[in-house]
């Protein structure tokens, strides 16, 4: 995988134990994504101001190893497959080389009345599975 996020894990993250809570996870992968997005030169905000949003439509997540509070975290992101209205990815967050968390992420793409749209060709040309 080329493309990381590197997180410091603070204590907003952590339940009571001192781990990071599961739902954060989705947080940092959230924005490992839009930095992916951001580093191919699409600008995700000026999609969704022209009717051209992301949401996520289905994950699968293995939680493997906890992160805990001070941690320093890489977020990998990587595309899997495009469709025409759908891109998935593979993410995994890893603390040196300890695997913590694996993703498999579903977005759809769609438009300002929430029905599937084709990912336009300017982004799709951007993205390499």
């Amino acid at each position: 995988m080329d493309f990381y996020l590197e997180k410091k894990i603070y204590y907003h993250d952590t339940d009571a134990g001192g781990v990071v809570y599961y739902g954060a996870y989705l947080k940092h992968l959230e924005e490992a994504r839009t930095e992916y997005f951001n580093k191919l030169g699409v600008d995700l905000v000026e999609y969704a101001k022209n009717g051209i949003i992301f949401p996520v439509v289905h994950l699968d997540i293995d939680y493997k190893s906890p992160a805990r509070y001070g941690d320093t975290i890489r977020v990998f992101t990587r595309p899997e497959k495009i469709g025409g209205a759908s891109l998935d990815f593979i993410q995994e967050i890893k603390r040196g080389e300890v695997m913590l968390v694996i993703c498999k992420v579903a977005l759809a793409c769609v438009n300002n009345s929430l029905k599937l749209t084709r990912i336009p060709e300017e982004i799709r040309s951007k993205i390499r599975p």
